[in-house]
This record gives structure tokens, C-alpha cells and sequence, in this order.
């Protein structure tokens, strides 16, 4: 029977109520919600990303730089602490001593981010159907972020490992070993073959496999923060039919995006700042006698204890706020604007 002969319903069975058209016939299915995705829709997460790279340079990298002296320099290190080694950064190498390194996140950010936010926004595809309309439950929004997570590692790996051997060499002039990023990539080249860059894949695959929670918790704050409306009295926010809400109206969704993206990259950083420890510490030490990345678990347990993998938490936990929800903020609302959307 042609779509357009069947009835808008069916006549009402005895003592009984109307039958609508799909439950009359069975077989019908209605796809007119169904939202496919356009080839648009599949390239705008990695456009977006570039931007969403280039925020995280600006506003993180000096914090990354002091996060990464302290892991690596470990407790017996040259710093007392994160205030410390920001302070003797600056006064014995300059302020610009917090961008060391900064040139190849500069790009590789940039790229990271294009290909770690383009392949989460086509696995979130992959796992609707194809159809935008389908809703994500949090668990399968985690799941993108794993798929991603992996994904990224294979650019992030070269990228992470030529940073962090800049950004851990002190020496200043004629003393340096590195010149800059191709010297560091020529450097690991010689001394692993050519895939020298990619020495650390398993150990940073490992990190970021916890943009599962990254990901997931994003999706749950998301939705917390879109239930909230406004409200006179202290917090001034409250859950949607509270009888304290001033309307229906609910936060804009730009600032749902920079909060939910903030504390998600808390989250996820409360999860796996041991694992990054571990992972940094692998990438960036001598290469004479290099230890296995499983074996420096132990390692840093046996030399420092418990809080060994701690060391540079409080900057990372602190930088990863700003940076991470400025990113997601951009990333988010140059999607809308490719796409012309309205919400992502």
C-alpha cells in the first residue's frame, strides 16, 4: 500500500480508542525526526578543532611547561614546588622560558585537536547511526571519547615526546642539546629508527584512554547544566520545576559548554594524572639505560611513594579549567557556526 492510501487512523475497535497509523500497520515506520548526517556535519569537528588547538597553546602551555618540569624532576628535583619553578623559570630564563617548546604544539596542537574532536564528533556518528537525532547515552559519549583518545595518539605521541625534551633542557645557548623540534626529531630518528617519534605510543595510547571519562562526564554535565534555571535567592541557580525558578529560562548554551568543558577536563585529570606521570617520565628519560613503561610504575612507587605520581598536580589540576573549557567553547561554537546550528 502506497504511504500516502494509509489512513491517518485507524476506526476505534470496540470500546477501545483510535488506532494511530503505526500501530495499524505495524511494518510503517515514520522517519520524519530522522536527521542523517550531511558530509558537513562529518568535517566540521576537525575544522573546529584547529581552533580549538590554538586557544589551548595560548591560554595552557605555561602551565604545562612548569607541570611538566615538576613530574619529571620528581621530589628530588631542582623545585620546592609548582610556585616555585614558575618563579625560577622566570627570574633565571625570562618569561618566554614558559613557551619552550611551544612551536610544535603550535602546530600539533592545532592538529591533535583536528583530529582528536573531528574523530570523536564521526565515532559519536558512528554510534547514532548516522542519525544526529538518536540520543547518546553517557556510557556510549565515553565510548566515542576512548575511540578518540586512540585515534590522537598517533599524532600526539611525536608531538608530546619533541615538547617535553625541550621543554625539560635548562641549559641555555651553546650548552643546549637541542636546537629546536627537527634537531629533537633528527636526535630520536638516529637513536630508534625511524619511528623514533612514535617511541612512547603504548604509553600515551594508555593516557588517553581516559578520555572515556573526559568525554562521558562532559555529556553528564552537560545535560546537569541545561536542567538548571535561574533564580533570585543564593545559588542563584536551581533545578528545572523548582518552585525558587524565576521561568523556564535555562543557562545559554555557550556558557553550558565552557563550565561542562572545565570540569570535565578536571575529571578526567583527577583520573589519570598518575598515568601521565608515568607516561612523561618514560618519554623523556636518558637514553643510555631507558627502563619499560610498565617497570616505571615501580619505579616512581619505589623512589617517591604515593606521591610520586602526584608531582605538578596542583598546576595541571588548576590549568586544566581555563584551558580546556576555552577549547571546548571555541570547538563548540565554530561547529555551530560551519554547520549553521543551533545546538551541536
Amino acid at each position: 500500500m502506497d504511504k500516502s492510501e494509509v489512513p491517518a487512523a485507524h476506526p476505534p475497535m470496540a470500546n477501545g480508542p483510535a488506532m494511530t497509523t503505526a500501530q495499524y500497520l505495524p511494518e510503517y515506520t515514520d522517519h520524519s525526526s530522522t536527521q542523517m548526517a550531511t558530509a558537513r556535519d562529518r568535517i566540521a569537528g576537525f575544522a573546529a578543532g584547529l581552533a580549538s588547538g590554538a586557544t589551548k597553546l595560548f591560554v595552557g602551555h605555561p602551565f604545562d611547561t612548569v607541570k611538566i618540569r615538576c613530574q619529571v624532576e620528581g621530589g628530588n628535583g631542582r623545585f620546592k614546588g609548582p610556585l616555585d619553578c614558575l618563579i625560577s623559570t622566570v627570574r633565571k630564563e625570562g618569561p618566554r622560558a614558559l613557551y619552550k617548546g611551544a612551536s610544535i604544539p603550535l602546530v600539533g596542537w592545532a592538529v591533535m585537536d583536528a583530529v582528536q574532536l573531528g574523530s570523536l564528533s564521526n565515532y559519536r556518528l558512528f554510534l547514532q547511526g548516522s542519525d544526529k537525532s538518536h540520543k547518546l547515552s553517557h556510557f556510549e559519549h565515553g565510548l566515542a571519547g576512548l575511540g578518540a583518545g586512540w585515534t590522537v595518539a598517533l599524532v600526539a605521541t611525536p608531538v608530546e615526546m619533541i615538547k617535553m625534551r625541550l621543554q625539560m633542557q635548562y641549559a641555555v645557548g651553546a650548552e643546549r642539546k637541542y636546537r629546536g623540534p627537527i634537531d629533537v626529531a633528527r636526535y630520536l630518528t638516529r637513536r630508534y629508527g625511524v619511528f623514533g617519534i612514535w617511541h612512547g605510543l603504548p604509553a600515551t595510547m594508555s593516557q588517553r584512554s581516559f578520555f572515556f571519562f573526559l568525554w562521558g562526564s562532559y555529556d553528564v554535565y552537560s545535560e546537569w547544566l541545561r536542567s538548571l534555571r535561574g533564580s533570585a535567592s543564593f545559588p542563584y541557580v536551581v533545578k528545572s520545576g523548582s518552585s525558587r525558578a524565576l521561568g523556564d529560562r535555562s543557562l545559554p548554551e555557550k556558557l553550558v559548554n565552557f563550565l561542562a568543558g572545565g570540569m570535565a577536563a578536571n575529571t578526567f585529570w583527577t583520573f589519570c594524572y598518575p598515568v601521565d606521570v608515568v607516561k612523561n617520565r618514560y618519554m623523556t628519560q636518558g637514553d643510555d639505560n631507558p627502563i619499560s613503561f610498565r617497570k616505571m610504575f615501580r619505579h616512581v612507587y619505589r623512589s617517591e611513594g604515593i606521591p610520586g605520581f602526584f608531582r605538578g598536580f596542583v598546576p595541571s589540576f588548576i590549568r586544566s579549567f581555563p584551558t580546556n573549557a576555552s577549547a571546548i567553547f571555541v570547538w563548540e561554537s565554530t561547529v555551530r557556526l560551519i554547520k549553521n546550528d543551533g545546538k551541536h
